[in-house]
């Protein structure tokens, strides 16, 4: 799990009657990051602040969450807690946290009114542990719908899931929420399931992504840390099929704690394979909401 890297913290808030939710990932001091936005629909804040060549050192928390862009709201929170911590860079006049998000569009799963606030944001931080990540139908990947192509009505329940790859002390683990329009793929290259209805016309523009973090306790600049994001972007197409499409906003993020010393071909190797079986994770242990049935109901 993505809590395997030391000092980082998850924490959910899961909104079952509106079937939406977002998920905060904590940092500990000192962690760098960038990140990699591809795809035609991303919905993203503070992404450009952690591209190379920007003043920004590092960040402090990175928010996945639901709602569309409606849900870059919770951010406020997750900043608010931040803040009340002494969490920050100092501005002499007021802490700064460093935030980036991403967002899934969901609103068309449960309630389209429902969406993550700031008050989500902030209780995902209070609900944040170093223990083990609950996985599926939760946080960022209550309301994930994927194989929605070509009908978005006729997908499979997408979610929330997370692994880690292990070399000596080196650790690389990652976690997606799974909202894409093409279907996830195992380990060999086979789709897990296909849409339900292949005969449909094509509605799906702007109402899928894939959205992901890559951690690991290597020592990264900047430059190789958007290296390893890029690294995640490349298990993702392994993972899901087609990915990065223009109707897609597929983003990840890379952080890095700076632990231990890493070789960038060895990390980008374990990003690949720690992207995509969080991937695959995230569908298979989502469960049926809202009348979208789960990768579980097809076997």
């Amino acid at each position: 799990m993505i809590t395997r890297i030391e000092g980082i913290r998850v924490g959910h808030v899961t909104d079952l009657e509106g079937i939406t939710g977002c998920t905060v990932v904590l940092l500990p001091p000192e962690t760098t990051g960038s990140v990699d936005v591809k795809g035609g629909a991303p919905g993203t804040s503070e992404t450009d602040a952690i591209r190379p060549g920007t003043a920004v050192p590092g960040l402090h928390a990175v928010l996945l969450t639901g709602g569309s862009a409606f849900g870059l709201a919770a951010a406020t929170g997750v900043l608010r807690w931040l803040e009340e911590r002494g969490v920050g860079y100092d501005m002499k006049v007021a802490r700064i946290p460093i935030v980036p998000a991403a967002v899934l569009f969901d609103l068309g799963v449960g309630d389209p009114g429902a969406r993550p606030t700031a008050d989500y944001g902030y209780a995902a931080c209070d609900a944040a542990t170093d223990g083990p990540v609950q996985e599926g139908s939760v946080g960022a990947g209550t309301g994930a719908v994927f194989a929605k192509s070509p009908d978005p009505a006729a997908g499979w329940k997408g979610g929330l899931g997370t692994a880690s790859v292990e070399r000596g002390d080196i650790v690389v683990a990652a976690m997606a929420a799974v909202n894409a329009l093409g279907t996830v793929l195992d380990e060999e290259g086979n789709p897990l399931v296909e849409n339900r209805n292949p005969g449909a016309d094509a509605s799906w523009v702007g109402t899928n992504t894939t959205i992901a973090v890559v951690a690991t306790n290597a020592i990264l600049s900047k430059e190789r840390a958007q290296l390893l994001a890029q690294a995640g972007s490349e298990g993702l197409s392994l993972a899901v099929s087609p990915a990065h499409t223009m109707w897609d906003g597929d983003t990840v993020f890379a952080v890095a704690t700076g632990k231990v010393e890493a070789r960038q071909q060895v990390l980008e190797e374990m990003a690949v394979r720690a992207v995509g079986e969080a991937i695959r994770r995230g569908v298979r242990t989502a469960g049926s909401l809202g009348g979208v049935p789960s990768v579980g109901e097809a076997r």
